[in-house]
């Protein structure tokens, strides 16, 4: 028994294989929203808030937050979130208006490139921070005061 198969709809979609990156970027950008916001909602809070507010945010102030691991791990998960949700942002945009497709390539490799060195030399802030560094005696007067005499 042989059936006729039916003419195909210009309105049916045919199965796709592989990864659907584009849809995986939208829901990044959803997921990565809402963490953001509780991230930055929460870092506003302790910076403004609580203590003595913006007038105690300085050296010394970012020095004691970074010193412990907690405020460290905050501060590399906002870093690393706002920075990929932005260059995402940048590709949806790039892909939307670049004029042709080169100009789409080298734009978004522009945006790679810069994300990736945003975000490593950013980490390596965070973790690499050390507000008492070791000085020769004629340059200790330039370390903070809260930094132990050498």
């Amino acid at each position: 028994m042989t059936t006729i198969a039916e003419p195909r709809s210009p309105y049916a979609r045919s199965p796709r294989s592989g990864n659907n990156w584009e849809k995986w970027g939208w829901m990044y950008m959803r997921a990565s929203g809402v963490i953001l916001v509780v991230l930055i909602f929460g870092h506003l809070f302790v910076n403004l808030m609580v203590g003595e507010g913006v007038k105690a945010i300085d050296f010394a102030f970012v020095a004691g937050k970074w010193a412990t691991p907690f405020w460290q791990w905050w501060d590399l998960a906002m870093l690393w979130l706002a920075l990929i949700h932005g260059a995402n942002g940048m590709r949806t945009i790039v892909n939307d208006y670049s004029s042709s497709v080169r100009l789409g390539k080298i734009l978004r490799g522009a945006i790679y490139a810069s994300a990736v060195i945003l975000i490593v030399l950013g980490t390596l802030v965070i973790f690499t921070f050390d507000p008492c560094p070791s000085v020769s005696p004629d340059q200790l007067d330039l370390l903070p005061s809260f930094c132990p005499p050498q």
